[in-house]
């Protein structure tokens, strides 16, 4: 590995670069490189009350200092095997609140610099460059925001797990910039056709519904399998769909706000749901959970990365159970070591996903995954920062808020 240290407005960061990918990161990042929007002339942060043209290629951005504004940014122009997209509709996912609000997940994504917002998008294919065959002006596409280095030489990408790859460009994770924008670059590749039947909204949820495919593949769900969902927030609501079209039963659910479980059940009538107390221990609420399902149960998806929930999806397991963990957490947390081990407890986590966004697609368009209801909010792409400030306040209720242009 490599370590370089790149300069921006807010000062020094480092780059970890993997050597052997180092041709692929340097035509994949170089491509994508959030300094070609940064330091070009036609780039600023409006103001407050500032109303941007029409036609102007405007974003919303964080920044170190964790404010959230429109910028208006240079109009993208496709090279070889790249498309332009009018992105349509783009979702705000937790992590972004999350890199506006704390600056950094984990060690190594961190908000250095401005910083474009978004990565669950669809749009409108506007132009394509040169050797580009397989889209035309005014297709309609899922935008996959991850995109790998795809060379032989990268041991992931060869072997389908390029979520894992060093040297991915994941639109949104600092430094680069995401997909909520008007015009968005993209590689060919990595989008994927919505049928007609398909709106933009569903299109931009295949994000988040991707992860929850990835969650209930790994964990080897299969008909009939007791299962908890932990969290019924927009990921452990799509895992509620996910786990239901996959056959699971029961299914139950946990929240700590009423009014999120009131929305699962009307998602999925059938699913069992416990509310849990505030200051309940893991234990009496593993109890709480295991009578709703009539037993122990065989799986858990533990969509809140929260520590307590994670030891209640725990004690809920029948022995040889799994918990499967999607959720984003602190870094350091305690697990119940001997509850794990004299029960044959499995726990296993998830970065991402692969190879999900197709079947996404096709679930959506056959009818499998009725994702339409989760949108609970929308706004204008010039309402951006408005929108966030709406899907950071709990007090709102919104499930999913998406902004439209």
């Amino acid at each position: 590995m490599l370590l370089h240290v790149n300069e921006g407005r807010y000062g020094p960061y480092p780059r970890i670069i993997c050597v052997r990918c180092a041709g692929a990161e340097s035509l994949n990042t170089d491509v994508y490189s959030p300094r070609s929007v940064l330091d070009n002339p036609s780039f600023r942060i409006l103001g407050p009350n500032e109303k941007p043209s029409r036609d102007a290629n405007i974003a919303a951005f964080y920044n170190p200092n964790h404010e959230i504004h429109l910028v208006e940014k240079p109009r993208p122009k496709p090279g070889p095997g790249q498309v332009l997209i009018h992105v349509r509709a783009t979702g705000i996912c937790g992590s972004d609140v999350h890199f506006w609000k704390e600056g950094r997940i984990g060690d190594s994504m961190i908000v250095t610099d401005e910083c474009g917002s978004g990565h669950e998008s669809a749009g409108e294919v506007v132009e394509v460059g040169e050797g580009v065959t397989a889209w035309k002006v005014g297709d309609r596409v899922a935008i996959e925001a991850g995109v790998p280095c795809s060379k032989p030489s990268c041991d992931y990408c060869r072997t389908g797990r390029y979520n894992a790859c060093p040297d991915v460009v994941f639109f949104s994770t600092p430094p680069f910039h995401g997909t909520l924008t008007r015009w968005h670059l993209h590689p060919a590749e990595w989008l994927h056709r919505l049928p007609d039947s398909v709106s933009f909204e569903e299109g931009a949820l295949c994000e988040p519904l991707a992860v929850a495919l990835a969650g209930i593949d790994r964990c080897g769900l299969r008909l009939g399998d007791p299962t908890l969902i932990c969290g019924a927030g927009p990921i452990g609501l799509v895992s509620l769909l996910s786990a239901r079209a996959a056959g699971a039963e029961p299914i139950v659910i946990t929240d700590i706000v009423q009014s999120r479980l009131d929305f699962a059940k009307k998602l999925v009538p059938g699913v069992r749901t416990v509310l849990i107390a505030r200051g309940s221990t893991p234990k009496k609420s593993a109890e709480e959970i295991k009578a709703a399902a009539e037993g122990p149960l065989k799986f858990a998806i533990e969509c809140t990365g929260v520590e307590s929930s994670i030891h209640t999806a725990i004690c809920s397991m029948q022995f040889g159970g799994k918990v499967f963990i999607i959720g984003v957490g602190k870094d350091r947390q305690m697990f119940p070591f001997m509850q794990l081990s004299a029960n044959e407890i499995d726990v296993s986590f998830q970065y991402r996903y692969a190879n999900q966004y197709p079947r996404a697609v096709r679930l959506v368009a056959g009818g499998l995954i009725d994702l339409k209801p989760l949108v609970t909010h929308r706004f204008r792409l010039e309402e951006a920062v408005e929108a966030f400030h709406v899907a950071a306040d709990p007090a709102q209720g919104a499930i999913k808020v998406q902004i439209h242009d």
